[in-house]
């Protein structure tokens, strides 16, 4: 092959080598770019449970204490299951169950901190089980928030309504028990060794 030929075919085996090359990497970044975007879509549709069952669980609450705040406080108890169970309003100044009275501004704090590490991890929450438990907690912890940022006596001090009271225990409410069955299936959950991103790991 004469240099004449080499300059004149050597441009076009280049350029369709090139174009090889070309279609090489765009059909490899194809699969890359659609199973990122699937994983996207999967984290915003647990994000939407997450989101769904706070709200569930905080309107729940919220709906339960208008209910006792007008037709229930400075009333009698309402009997519900004999002595085992009733209804009585009273208004908390400490944590879940009554704990910590007199700690009102320190529980509205970390209220408010576990509402920001539950916006941290739903950006790499891919798990239906962490996105329910997170959800119970977050609906619970704005449903007490509520409560101390606009009851009296205000200041990020007010009082909770709780009115479910059992015999022989603390007199609790809804969100209460929301935060409680958030708590303990996020033990189950990381017992079994399953992480809010949807894998599993054993010790």
């Amino acid at each position: 092959m004469t240099e004449a030929e080499r300059i004149i075919i050597t441009p076009d085996d280049d350029a369709a080598g090139g174009a090889g090359e070309s279609v090489r990497s765009a059909a490899s970044a194809e699969p890359e770019a659609s199973g990122a975007d699937e994983a996207a879509s999967r984290r915003r549709r647990r994000v939407t449970v997450l989101i769904g069952v706070a709200a569930f669980a905080y309107l729940l609450d919220l709906l339960s204490k208008i209910w006792v705040v007008t037709s229930l406080e400075n009333h009698a108890p309402i009997t519900v299951f004999g002595h085992y169970l009733r209804l009585d309003a009273i208004r908390n100044a400490g944590a879940a169950f009554g704990l910590g009275q007199g700690m009102t501004i320190i529980f509205t704090v970390i209220a408010v901190g576990v509402i920001v590490m539950i916006a941290r991890l739903s950006r790499r929450l891919y798990s239906v089980p962490w996105a329910i438990a997170l959800g119970l907690l977050l609906g619970g912890a704005f449903g007490n928030l509520t409560d101390r940022v606009f009851r009296a006596p205000g200041g990020f001090q007010g009082r909770v309504v709780d009115f479910v009271a059992p015999a022989h225990f603390a007199v609790f409410n809804l969100a209460d028990s929301a935060i409680t069955c958030g708590g303990v299936l996020i033990v189950l959950l990381s017992f079994r060794g399953i992480e809010p991103d949807g894998t599993h790991h054993r010790d």
